[in-house]
């Protein structure tokens, strides 16, 4: 999946679709949008001297936690896993471990392998 496509999934097709899953590729480019997006508008911000993080928080909130949900599913993780980076030091690591794991090869509760979609068949 290039970046063009994960955006275009995300932020369209699948904006606050919560069930199903997400490659990889899928998340970690939409979260790179979002991080640079992140750093534009605090640059505007400072730039201008007024708040406008709320400006992205706002549209992008639902699309980036259901990306992350999904990429949970992905992994054969449940969304309510999402919670243990809120845990402090530890939480966030074992977030990112679960987000760079290796999805489930095979169709699991979620649904079937998004990579098995994208792979011709034989």
């Amino acid at each position: 999946m290039s970046f063009a496509d994960a955006i275009r999934v995300c932020l369209t097709v699948k904006y606050a679709t919560f069930s199903g899953r997400a490659r990889r590729a899928e998340y970690w480019w939409f979260s790179l949008l979002y991080v640079i997006a992140a750093g534009v508008v605090l640059g505007i911000s400072f730039a201008i001297k007024v708040p406008l993080l709320s400006v992205l928080l706002l549209p992008f909130a639902v699309p980036m936690l259901s990306v992350s949900i999904r990429r949970l599913h992905d992994t054969g993780r449940p969304g309510r896993r999402m919670f243990v980076a809120l845990i402090p030091v530890v939480g966030p690591i074992m977030y990112l471990v679960a987000m760079a794991a290796d999805s489930t090869p095979a169709a699991n509760q979620y649904g079937p392998s998004p990579k098995a979609a994208d792979q011709p068949a034989g």
